[in-house]
């Protein structure tokens, strides 16, 4: 497995569910001095304006990336894969896209969350999870045409009413007339939606393709409840071989978050008598 931290390349939206925030050279260089294998980045496009080219920048401190997320373009755009004007679903896929490209080109794949979008008013659930389905089984084939996979992410049920539990995310993608889907397993969202969190990652071992760090109030794993024990014996025994990464609010600042995540991660995943 390898540590990974978040970075948000997008000042508005300051606040989120990001660990570093300072510009992009800056924070790579953080997450370096620190001791990250990788990073995720959060961008409002597909691209970052550097002085330096970014896998050049990557190369220099050491770092991979990840994934990269698509949020922005819901949170910037309004965009959506179930909104029920086809056209702005249509400019949902183009973005994304866009951004599994960018991905690509870093040897990441990218991330569905926020904009899955959610069913209601005038979309049914019936309507909105067809618009789903038709929109991953074509983004997880261009995922493939680019040598990469798409992962989508369950949400809780304050941010969606889709999949809020992850194996019904899991079958819901196995369903899928594409292999280049995988599925997210957000340790945050999983606390306010699974009974147990390692029994619902433990049989689908198969789809699992990302994993989000996080405590149960969103601070970095260490500053909440949740019971990283028998979550991370269970990644260990399923043979999950990809990135921790922390999703998780920078508090009670970049730097301190930074460190109590890797802290949480060694504690959890390097050490043998966890």
């Amino acid at each position: 497995m390898k540590s990974c931290v978040t970075i948000s390349s997008v000042p508005s939206l300051k606040g989120g569910p990001w660990i570093l925030w300072d510009n992009l050279e800056k924070s790579l260089e953080t997450a370096s001095e620190i001791g990250f294998d990788g990073v995720e980045l959060f961008t409002s496009k597909a691209s970052i304006d550097t002085n330096v080219p970014l896998a050049r920048l990557l190369e220099r401190h050491n770092l991979t990336v990840g994934a990269v997320g698509t949020g922005a373009g819901k949170v910037l755009h309004g965009l959506t894969l179930t909104d029920p004007d086809s056209s702005i679903r249509k400019k949902a896929r183009e973005f994304i896209k866009d951004m599994i490209i960018f991905g690509a080109e870093l040897s990441a794949p990218s991330i569905l969350g926020s904009m899955q979008g959610s069913y209601g008013n005038d979309c049914t659930r019936e309507t909105a999870i067809r618009y789903l389905e038709e929109a991953l089984q074509e983004l997880g084939e261009f995922a493939i045409s680019q040598g990469t996979f798409f992962i989508y992410e369950p949400l809780n049920r304050y941010e969606t009413n889709l999949f809020n539990q992850f194996e019904d995310a899991c079958n819901f993608c196995r369903s899928l007339n594409s292999n280049g889907i995988k599925v997210l397993a957000d340790l945050f969202h999983m606390n306010i939606e699974e009974s147990s969190i390692e029994a619902s990652i433990r049989p689908n071992a198969d789809v699992l393709g990302h994993v989000h760090f996080a405590d149960s109030n969103r601070k970095p794993v260490g500053f909440g409840h949740t019971d990283m024990k028998p979550i991370c014996e269970c990644l260990k025994e399923i043979n999950y071989n990809g990135y921790i990464s922390a999703e998780a609010f920078a508090w009670p600042d970049p730097d301190t978050a930074a460190r109590q995540t890797l802290k949480s991660y060694r504690q959890f995943f390097c050490q043998s008598d966890v």
